[in-house]
């Protein structure tokens, strides 16, 4: 497997190789081409400078063996004796020219004495000719001793030109008649007698047998890294070497600007692949991170309890995770492209759902989220709780809308049994607080019981005597039916604050439900000792709230009161009921004049089952929190300035 997996793998690699061997390959085989260009012409050149000289050769040669001729045909005139003929002086005038070499022509006899000269020199004629070289003298007797013409090493002449001669022997049926020497200038000869398309092209130069120049045709030094050919000069020989070179060619500026645009080109190129390759190989890595990421946030959501979907701005299904799809009963395939009303609908509740769903594709879910009923495949009934979020794509479009959808089904049954539970334990702690309080009721009752009984006893005396006096009688029965009403009240005020109801929240007046409260506690602050006194402000805002609950509060909040002044003197036992409104909410404050609350009592002071009484259930604080929280109120405390301890219960006003 491993095998397998590492042969694409090296397969990817050598493919991603591939343009840069092949972008290789291109720029080798156009720098091949522009070489071989190059050295195609620099063959061309060399192959022309081989031809040119080989014509330079040759028109070296014929004009040398032109002016061996003509001095071989003049010798008999020259050697003659007496004055030149014209034709003579005219043929060797024009032999002296600038274009055939030859600066002076010089006829001797055979023993070396000057006939003549042209250009004549004054003291020449009849005299021994005075050698130009130290090797003239045997140039002359090589040329006496041969019938051809020999050639003498080069030698500077007095104005500093290079010199050579060549001596022509002259015979005649009488034998030896003399010898005519010409003398060349080799600058003439080799420099001055070329054309000028070649002097354009090529610097010619004369080099003696140690190398150095002794002619030039420019005086331009050739570079060294200039091509030459040098040739031997044959005649006149002696290591005379001819040396050839080509100057530059004029700049091609096309060829180079090809050549500078291909390597331009190819360097674009190359640039051009190699960050085509680094963005690719960024890509690959973006989308290989997208990939990963994707993959793992399609795992979170797939491991998500939450359902999760998404709809288009339509409406329409677009997707659903595992838990969507677990929690309604239907899978993904049944649930995308499906639109409103969707399957999982409580069709009981179709007209409240279809609001819903038309208000949430509107401006989406409250904060807090929007209850619905739902229904599963099933048939189930699911309590969901939905939270909506708009959906934005990378450009900034709303394109739809993403749901989170939670199952509070056990959650809200959870909450409504905790709801019984309080309620039972609200009962409960009333039912308590009622029992420590019977004995106080009963004999609160048995005082109006006892006088009814008296007040009647009395009756039937009177109407037993003969003289029973009406008006009396009829004063008496009031005075029954006024305890019989003291002890239904208080009957009715045990049983309305001990009965157990569902929570019925009313708008209620504040200030009738304490003075009921402390007409129910009136019997138990006799017997204590304490006072109760109430402020209760004037035209107070009704608030929202069960009586009830309520009561309790106001009954739980003094009876502390009451335990926390067990000990205190007589003067101080006194409980203060205050109302008052700052205009959003009504406060009920009751303090006492106890021994106030410890600091580290204070903080587990609304502690469920958390008691200063040795006889508590540590329950009447925690119950009267929630029964202000159930009601959006708060119940707090605080130190009393005359000592002892306060306790604020706030609840909401009911505004116009």
């Amino acid at each position: 497997m491993q095998a397998i997996t590492a042969e694409p793998r090296a397969r990817a690699r050598w493919l991603s190789h591939l343009p840069f061997v092949a972008l290789a390959l291109f720029l080798g085989a156009i720098a091949a081409l522009v070489w071989l260009t190059r050295q195609r012409d620099a063959d061309e050149q060399q192959a022309a400078l081989i031809s040119d000289v080989l014509w330079m050769e040759q028109n070296l040669h014929f004009q040398l063996d032109r002016n061996e001729a003509s001095l071989q045909q003049l010798g008999p005139s020259l050697l003659g004796g007496g004055a030149l003929p014209p034709p003579t002086e005219a043929q060797l005038k024009h032999l002296l020219s600038a274009e055939r070499g030859l600066v002076r022509v010089t006829w001797l006899t055979p023993d070396r004495r000057i006939i003549g000269a042209m250009p004549p020199h004054a003291g020449d004629t009849g005299s021994y000719a005075k050698p130009a070289s130290p090797d003239g003298p045997l140039t002359f007797d090589l040329a006496r001793g041969g019938e051809l013409p020999v050639y003498g090493p080069t030698y500077r002449a007095a104005d500093g030109e290079a010199r050579f001669e060549v001596h022509v022997p002259v015979w005649t049926d009488r034998g030896l008649q003399g010898i005519v020497v010409g003398v060349y200038s080799l600058s003439n000869l080799v420099v001055r007698e070329l054309p000028w398309w070649f002097s354009e092209r090529y610097r010619v130069a004369v080099l003696d047998a140690d190398g150095r120049e002794i002619a030039a045709r420019s005086k331009i030094a050739p570079l060294a890294a200039q091509r030459s050919y040098t040739t031997p000069l044959d005649p006149p020989g002696h290591g005379l070497t001819l040396q050839v070179t080509p100057y530059r060619n004029e700049t091609r500026w096309v060829t180079l600007l090809l050549g500078g645009a291909i390597v331009l080109f190819g360097v674009v190129i190359v640039w051009s692949v190699w960050q085509l390759r680094r963005q690719l190989a960024r890509r690959q890595a973006a989308e290989a991170a997208l990939r990963e990421e994707s993959a793992y946030r399609k795992a979170m959501e797939d491991s998500m309890l939450t359902g999760m979907r998404a709809r288009d701005r339509e409406g329409r299904l677009t997707y659903v995770n595992p838990a969507f799809c677990q929690m309604t009963g239907y899978s993904a395939e049944e649930l995308l492209g499906q639109k409103a009303p969707m399957p999982y609908w409580d069709p009981e509740q179709l007209e409240q759902t279809y609001e819903l769903h038309r208000q949430i594709l509107t401006s989406g879910s409250a904060p807090g989220g929007t209850e619905v009923q739902l229904r599963r495949k099933n048939g189930d009934v699911l309590d969901v709780l939905v939270f909506e979020a708009p959906l934005i794509d990378a450009k900034g479009r709303h394109t739809g809308w993403m749901g989170s959808v939670l199952d509070i089904t056990e959650r809200k049954r959870a909450r409504e049994l905790a709801r019984q539970q309080e309620e039972r334990l609200q009962a409960t702690s009333r039912l308590v607080t009622m029992g420590e309080m019977a004995s106080t009721l009963a004999h609160e009752l048995n005082q109006p019981l006892a006088a009814i009984a008296t007040y009647n006893n009395g009756c039937i005396n009177r109407l037993q005597a003969t003289d029973a006096d009406r008006t009396e009688l009829i004063t008496i029965h009031e005075k029954i039916g006024r305890q019989a009403r003291r002890a239904g009240e208080i009957i009715r005020r045990v049983h309305d604050f001990v009965r157990r109801a569902e929570p019925k929240r009313e708008p209620i007046d504040l200030n009738a439900v304490i003075r009921d409260a402390v007409g129910l506690l009136e019997a138990d602050v006799r017997k204590r000792g304490m006072q109760l006194v109430t402020d209760l402000a004037p035209a107070l805002p009704q608030v929202e709230a069960d009586a009830v609950m309520i009561e309790q509060v106001v009954v739980n909040l003094v009876r502390n009161g009451m335990d926390a002044m067990r000990d205190a003197p007589a003067t101080l036992r006194t409980v203060r009921i205050a109302t008052a409104t700052d205009g959003s909410h009504v406060m009920v404050r009751v303090a006492d004049r106890g021994t106030g609350i410890p600091a580290d009592v204070a903080e587990r002071l609304f502690q469920p089952f958390y008691t200063t009484k040795p006889e508590g259930m540590g329950m009447g604080l925690n119950i009267c929190r929630s029964i202000a929280e159930l009601h959006h109120g708060r119940l707090s405390f605080e130190t009393n300035p005359e000592g002892g301890t306060i306790f604020v219960l706030t609840l909401p006003a009911i505004t116009a």
